[in-house]
């Protein structure tokens, strides 16, 4: 693992793609810019903005959840690209290379993500807590005379009790 945020192969890859976007989207008229661009600009910045904000945390918990916050900026920003290219804004062959490039960066969010989870799985401490050994239950002998759980008085009680038709009528 990358030991600087600055070495990270994907941190490197989302600044490349936020830079390209930003110089093409500065090209556009204003409109254009402000309803599209501005949306594409920061949803692209902010793959690689959440991707540091992961590197930066201890808990991996969080740092997950800001790589899950990436990768949603990711397909953000491919959905700026579709409506750049509906809208006339950019050609389909430059809207595919940026989308194949955030492919890629989706794939190694994934795959960054995927490396945190088994380090986290890893890293846990074996547990500390006590647990008493589970009880013992015997139950061989429960059928045998002497160790029967009723007597054979009380047994013969029960069938001295009225039928439960019986017992209904007075409930109702």
């Amino acid at each position: 693992m990358a030991t600087e945020l600055e070495d990270l192969k994907i941190l490197q890859n989302a600044e490349t793609i936020a830079d390209a976007v930003w110089k093409r989207v500065v090209q556009w008229e204003e409109f254009a810019k402000d309803v599209v661009g501005k949306q594409m600009a920061r949803a692209t910045d902010s793959i690689g903005a959440n991707i540091a904000e992961s590197y930066g945390r201890f808990n991996f918990g969080e740092k997950l959840q800001f790589l899950y916050y990436s990768r949603g900026s990711l397909f953000e920003a491919k959905f700026w690209l579709n409506r750049a290219l509906a809208r006339d804004l950019m050609k389909a062959d430059e809207v595919k290379a940026y989308a194949a490039r955030l492919s890629d960066v989706a794939r190694q969010l994934n795959t960054f993500a995927g490396s945190l989870k088994a380090q986290r799985k890893d890293s846990k401490p074996q547990s500390k807590s006590i647990r008493e050994p589970e009880a013992e239950y015997v139950v061989d002998n429960w059928l045998d005379d002497s160790s029967s759980l009723f007597t054979n008085t009380e047994l013969d009680w029960l069938t001295t009790l009225p039928p439960v038709s019986s017992l209904q009528s007075l409930v109702s």
